[in-house]
């Protein structure tokens, strides 16, 4: 089954859903920098997988998808840092965490997809007869 839709993508619906709960809380932090980079990186997740959807082959989209799992890594450092510098509560940013962590568990259960299938695309081709 190909997904035609960034939209139908379930790790694009949660870091969405990540982004704005974010965006929520940190909306009136003067913590200026740190409110930017954070938001700018929960935002990263979502673009990243609209962006490698959109290109024409697999190995673009893998390649998109694995930046957008480093971006969920640094959200989930942030909020690590946001919990040390009483940004957060020890609760939300644990919470915050989970989220963050199932969407990267997402991210590599369609990483390791997009691998096995180019990995069946090469085998066939070195079986085929020309």
């Amino acid at each position: 089954m190909r997904i035609r839709r960034f939209e139908d993508v379930l790790s694009w619906k949660k870091a969405v859903d990540l982004y704005a709960s974010v965006h929520d809380k940190f909306e009136g932090s003067r913590e200026y920098f740190f409110r930017d980079q954070m938001l700018r990186a929960a935002l990263s997740i979502s673009n990243n997988i609209a962006e490698g959807l959109d290109r024409s082959t697999n190995k673009d989209f893998r390649h998109f998808l694995v930046i957008a799992r480093s971006s969920a890594a640094e959200v989930r450092s942030m909020l690590i840092v946001s919990e040390k510098i009483t940004l957060l509560p020890s609760e939300k940013s644990q919470k915050y965490q989970e989220d963050v962590t199932t969407i990267s568990k997402l991210l590599t259960g369609f990483i390791k997809s997009l691998d096995s299938t180019t990995q069946m695309t090469n085998n066939r081709k070195h079986f085929t007869k020309s």
